[in-house]
């Protein structure tokens, strides 16, 4: 059996577009539609979803924001990391040390001293 020149051109380019298309979706583009933390936007780096002129948060699905978003759900939103150093101690839960109406809060790092990055806790 004889096969055209034409099959063999087609193969190669299903083979090829597969796995390029598949390079792309691994590193490029998340097919799983997880947020990634942190992100950078415009001239900032987030560790949660942000809200900016949009009614709902939503995050990145890229490490550098190129287009691919979506708007957060509950599994989404950043969780304290314990333990996090703050001053001279480390925390292992959230404190309202430090601010200034008692709240209790947590840092999104393991070191607020160098990171300054927090959230209120729930």
């Amino acid at each position: 059996i004889s096969l055209p020149n034409n099959f063999f051109f087609f193969s190669f380019f299903l083979f090829f577009s597969f796995f390029f298309f598949s390079f792309l979706g691994i590193f490029f583009f998340p097919l799983d539609g997880k947020c990634v933390f942190p992100f950078y936007y415009r001239d900032g780096l987030f560790h949660d979803c942000v809200k900016f002129k949009a009614k709902h948060k939503w995050c990145s699905l890229n490490g550098t924001y190129r287009g691919y978003w979506k708007y957060c759900s509950e599994e989404d939103f950043a969780r304290c990391v314990f333990p996090f150093w703050y001053r001279h101690l480390i925390y292992w839960e959230c404190t309202s040390d430090g601010d200034a109406f008692g709240k209790m809060w947590c840092s999104l790092t393991q070191n607020y001293n160098k990171d300054k990055v927090w959230k209120y806790c729930d």
